[in-house]
């Protein structure tokens, strides 16, 4: 029994000993506070079926009060709806709270997100940030420090954020810079700033808020709450509140502004199109001048290129206006400014888009030329519709229009004050000089009419001369005022001398002037009437020439020639060419009115003297009387007498013819003076000779005779005594 005994208790020491030698060592003993500790960690959660967020780290703790989990080298993934899809969260330490369901890291943190399970990545958003805090029942991960961020299309800085890839939202909440580069070589950056930032990756939206600006090169927008559109990772379109944008190009500087824009851009990022609404505006500056338009809505057309965008249409709508203001050159004054309104107006820009090419109404509206220098006039042009075309560097070429209505205020510092000139006209063509901006022609035609004070006139059509300040009207053209009016198929009114010329068929009527006292030929108390192939006036109106087939009558009276020239001044008339004079001429009152009918070449007439000169062939006839001769002068009577003539003297060979009740009576002699009122005739020189065809012939010194009873008186001198032959019957 010993020897067994002792058998089995060296056994049994043997095989203590073995096993101490064999067995492992002891555990190191937990720090105080840790409740547990391990190495390659995982924990996970599922949602529904399949996993929904995984946990792995290099190093676990579980800690005591309170409990919580610290984990190093971690990773986290959580997986989108499928499975295919997953979001990647990398730390070197972080703190679980598994009560909460959030893990904390206080250090940096890179965000992954939009990762594939099956290796094939696209569109990755990558996050940098530290003191991040991630929850594990919403997936939600939030900071409060400065982030950085690298999308697919850019890369950006902020500080805090949130991100819900529930939702696919990255919330950036303050000081947001992102840098979106675009895909494709020709896809040129854009820097987007803000107060907060929302990208919403599964709408393929940017929201931007409370303010925004976004950059590229030179052009920058900055606006209130800002949507960003984006379409295959290109910004497609930008939806602006209280837009105000710039683009700074080396000659010229647009801008525009809106309350509300939205801004259509091409895949490479190109400018395609921008609307603006309420109270809109576009303004450009360059060397030649300011432009600008203002709207309720303005409708920006671009033309891509693969460098850049440029202008190339511009609608405005809604109580429109453009403005523009050339400036000088070379020490030139600036040409006037315009500025044209209408409902709707649109703007063809040139090749390259800095330069306007035609604007246009498409509704009626108004054009008004603003002078930059003193002494120019003002105008206004209202039309049912207006082009305006444009020459190189934004100069004014022409202006055309339509249903016109215009008006030109002359400058109120000009002495003598001069009344503004309204016309109007179906069509209207006003054409510029390129170089300065100056109005050089403008054409009216179509039923034209104007009003310059109390000077009104109408034609077919109507020509102004800006060079010469002088109006052209043909087709049926007629003007008129207070003093009377002139008709013809054209007129030419020259607006610094206030003359006119008209030719072809010409009417003109001069109204009565009270105040003047008149005489028997130039009456201003009646109209006077004359038709003529030309009228020119001189001396600012107070000259009439009158050419070709001239016909002027008064009253009863007449006056024919081939061309007259009344002086109003100097109160005279002069006629020449087959001068053919009328007057109404009552005898005393006693029966009809008779005409005192005269002819001649020529015909000059004073109204100081009364006194009308004849010359050259000329006739008389007045009644049964008739006086021929070279030269003949008439004194007339005040208007208003019984008898216009009062007395006439012709000279250089008077030959008289009368004839009576079947009798005729005729005299010879130098010189013939005839008194109306006696109807006494008195001749002197040559001898002067009366013959009677049926008494027979008498001749003398001195003869007068008296048509009225048929007596005559005879005189004669020693040496040449009176001598008569009677007829015996």
């Amino acid at each position: 029994m010993a020897v067994v005994i002792a058998a089995v208790a060296t056994s049994y020491y043997q095989r203590r000993r073995m096993q101490r030698v064999q067995a492992p060592p002891p555990p190191v003993s937990l720090p105080e506070g840790v409740g547990a500790a391990a190495q390659d960690w995982y924990w996970s959660r599922n949602t529904g079926s399949q996993t929904g967020v995984e946990i792995r780290a290099r190093n676990f703790r579980r800690l005591q009060n309170p409990e919580r989990i610290e984990l190093e080298q971690v990773e986290l993934r959580l997986y989108q709806a499928g499975g295919q899809r997953y979001d990647r969260v990398r730390c070197a330490h972080a703190v679980f709270d598994p009560a909460q369901a959030v893990l904390f890291s206080d250090g940096e943190v890179e965000f992954m997100m939009g990762l594939r399970t099956d290796g094939t990545q696209r569109r990755v958003v990558l996050i940098h940030a530290s003191g991040v805090t991630f929850d594990n029942r919403s997936g939600r991960a939030t900071t409060e420090r400065p982030v950085r961020f690298r999308l697919e299309e850019g890369e950006g800085s902020a500080v805090g954020a949130s991100y819900d890839p529930g939702a696919r939202e990255l919330h950036l909440r303050s000081q947001v810079e992102l840098l979106w580069r675009g895909r494709g070589p020709q896809s040129r950056p854009m820097r987007l700033e803000a107060g907060e930032l929302i990208y919403k990756e599964n709408d393929s939206v940017i929201l931007l808020f409370p303010w925004a600006r976004l950059r590229r090169e030179n052009a920058v927008l900055e606006a209130g709450d800002t949507v960003v559109i984006l379409q295959d990772g290109s910004i497609r379109r930008i939806e602006a509140r209280a837009a105000r944008g710039r683009d700074q190009r080396p000659r010229s500087t647009v801008e525009f502004g809106a309350e509300q824009a939205w801004i259509d851009l091409t895949p490479a990022g190109e400018l395609e199109k921008i609307t603006a609404e309420g109270k809109a505006s576009l303004v450009s500056k360059s060397e030649n001048g300011r432009s600008s338009a203002v709207a309720s809505r303005l409708d920006l057309e671009f033309t891509t290129t693969k460098q850049s965008s440029l202008l190339r249409r511009v609608l405005a709508t809604g109580q429109a206006s453009m403005i523009s203001e050339p400036l000088g050159r070379a020490g030139k004054p600036a040409p006037d400014s315009r500025r044209l309104e209408s409902e709707v107006i649109q703007i063809e820009m040139r090749p390259g888009g800095e330069e306007v090419q035609q604007v246009r109404t498409d509704a009626p509206g108004s054009l008004e030329f603003t002078p930059q220098r003193s002494g120019a006039p003002r105008r206004l042009l209202r039309a049912e519709r207006i082009w305006i075309e444009y020459a190189a560097g934004n100069r004014i070429r022409s202006v055309r229009a339509v249903q016109v209505a215009t008006r030109t205020d002359p400058d109120p510092k000009a002495k003598p004050r001069q009344a503004p000139l309204e016309t109007w006209s179906r069509d209207l063509l006003a054409e510029f000089d390129p170089q300065t901006g100056d109005l050089v022609r403008l054409e009216q035609w179509n039923d034209f009419r104007y009003r310059e004070g109390a000077r009104e006139g109408r034609a077919l059509r109507a020509v102004l001369d800006q060079a010469t300040s002088r109006i052209l009207l043909g087709g049926a053209a007629r003007v008129w005022d207070q003093e009377g009016s002139v008709a013809a198929d054209r007129l030419e009114l020259d607006r610094s001398t206030d003359d006119l010329t008209a030719v072809g068929h010409v009417r003109s009527t001069r109204l009565p002037e009270r105040q003047r006292r008149s005489t028997a030929l130039l009456s201003d108390q009646e109209n006077l009437e004359a038709q003529a192939d030309r009228l020119q006036t001189l001396e600012r109106r107070s000259k009439f020439v009158y050419e070709g087939n001239v016909r002027l009558w008064q009253s009863g009276s007449r006056l024919q020639g081939q061309r007259v020239t009344i002086d109003r001044a100097a109160r005279t008339l002069i006629a020449e060419g087959n001068v053919l004079t009328e007057l109404a001429d009552r005898q005393q009152g006693r029966g009809p009115a008779t005409f005192v009918v005269v002819q001649s070449a020529e015909l000059n007439y004073s109204e100081q003297d009364r006194l009308a000169h004849y010359r050259g062939g000329v006739r008389l006839q007045r009644g049964d009387l008739q006086i021929e001769a070279p030269e003949l002068r008439a004194w007339l009577k005040p208007a208003g007498a019984d008898s216009r003539l009062e007395r006439a003297v012709a000279t250089g060979g008077v030959k008289i013819l009368h004839r009576s009740a079947g009798r005729t009576r005729q005299a010879h002699a130098e010189v013939a003076e005839y008194f109306a009122d006696e109807e006494r005739t008195v001749l002197t020189g040559g001898p002067p000779t009366l013959v009677d065809d049926r008494a027979g012939q008498t001749r003398g010194q001195r003869l007068s005779w008296r048509l009225r009873d048929d007596s005559f008186e005879v005189q004669g001198e020693a040496s040449t005594p009176a001598l008569s032959r009677l007829r015996r019957h």
